[in-house]
């Protein structure tokens, strides 16, 4: 997909848009399934929350993905996406019983990752497979915003809880088959990693009928040029060789199991904007944009990086710019970037937009959600319409005041 495909793209479709490359999506999830490809039973469970399209959803599961979903909603999209219950994995967090029973009722693999629910579902439920979460207290992941394995985390169930953990499984004799852990967001250091793999392995021990273990996931990409990232191959021959000799000590092949979802989709995902006005300050000179955090907040949340190119006119002479939005708050994409010039009317792309993003978008200020558009087999195929006022409406209910 070429910028000019992106250009013609917002032509057809109209801007803003978020454009995702499908033949991008399957490199990444064919070089993450070549660095284990030494691992006899490898399942990669797609974290369906970065990017939950129903048509990016049937992709993946054309490739030969599973799903990782957090919430009842996300395991019925997963369904009406064609994938089989027993293809998904629920692990969600602070969610009540019943949903998790509702979801245990559609044959659909559950992660719990507090004593609490485990010890109220053991005890109704003690047939019923299920996977535990558990907090390695380990922060794997570079960036704090986004990381879990810390001491303090929400997710899942501490390792100096365990003999805790055991007491609850033994008194209600319920069916534990995996044991599974999540240190955060951008990984980048192997060794640390496979430090948290480690208390993975000590942790499952303490079990006897283990079918898998998740690892997780969080590999960072690049998001700019020359960005360092998380380094697959050599995580895929280390962990392989480690998984595999713990494997024979456990006296089992068991599955191992990853839950990617920046890493598939983020460097596949373009948006596409359009500059309302360039504006001149006493310090600054400001490309206002025709979107805002309500359909891209990761730059405000996290302080993400999103590189920003001029798609209407690519050669022209580098200045400094800070691009904003129309939002009626503060919303810098980009402080002081270096983009080709911008006239008001130019195009402007945003990288790395397949992960958090449209995902993340909302109606603040009563703006419309932007078009979703899949490249596929060189063909912009249109896979969500851009929403209109009749949308904003929908479930509000007017009702007539002022009257006796």
């Amino acid at each position: 997909m070429t910028n000019n495909d992106l250009s013609a793209i917002a032509s057809e479709f109209g801007n803003p848009v978020y454009v995702y490359d499908a033949a991008k999506i399957a490199s990444q999830y064919q070089r993450l399934t070549a660095a284990f490809s030494s691992i006899g039973d490898l399942r990669i469970n797609y974290a369906t929350k970065a990017l939950s399209n129903v048509s990016i959803l049937k992709l993946m599961r054309q490739l030969g993905s599973g799903l990782d979903t957090v919430s009842i909603q996300e395991v019925q999209l997963g369904l009406a996406a064609g994938f089989e219950p027993q293809a998904i994995i629920y692990t969600p967090n602070g969610v009540s019983l019943k949903e998790i029973e509702t979801v245990a009722q559609m044959g659909v693999q559950i992660n719990i990752d507090n004593l609490s629910l485990l010890e109220q579902f053991g005890a109704r439920h003690p047939k019923t497979p299920v996977c535990i979460r558990i907090n390695p207290h380990v922060m794997a992941g570079g960036n704090s915003n986004i990381s879990v394995g810390h001491i303090d985390s929400k997710f899942g169930i501490s390792i100096h809880q365990i003999p805790h953990l055991l007491r609850i499984v033994e008194n209600t004799a319920m069916n534990i088959n995996g044991i599974h852990m999540h240190t955060g967001s951008d990984i980048l250091d192997i060794e640390v990693f496979l430090h948290a793999a480690e208390i993975l392995f000590d942790t499952a021990n303490h079990f006897k009928n283990l079918e898998f273990l998740d690892f997780g996931s969080g590999f960072k990409v690049p998001y700019h040029e020359n960005d360092i990232e998380t380094n697959i191959e050599e995580l895929g021959e280390k962990l392989s060789k480690r998984f595999k000799a713990f494997c024979k000590e456990y006296g089992s092949d068991l599955q191992l199991v990853f839950e990617p979802g920046k890493f598939l989709v983020s460097l596949a995902g373009h948006f596409v904007t359009q500059v309302n006005v360039v504006k001149q300050t006493t310090s600054r000179v400001f490309a206002q944009v025709d979107s805002g955090f309500n359909h891209l907040i990761r730059p405000m949340l996290y302080g993400s990086h999103h590189h920003i190119e001029n798609l209407s006119n690519p050669n022209g002479k580098v200045r400094f710019y800070s691009v904003v939005g129309y939002i009626c708050e503060t919303d810098t994409f980009g402080t002081n970037r270096k983009i080709a010039e911008i006239t008001e009317g130019d195009l402007l792309v945003f990288r790395n937009c397949g992960a958090y993003c449209f995902s993340m978008a909302s109606n603040y200020n009563s703006r419309y959600r932007p078009a979703e558009v899949l490249w596929y087999e060189g063909k912009a195929h249109l896979i969500r319409k851009r929403e209109t006022f009749d949308d904003i409406m929908h479930n509000q209910v007017e009702i007539e005041l002022g009257k006796e």
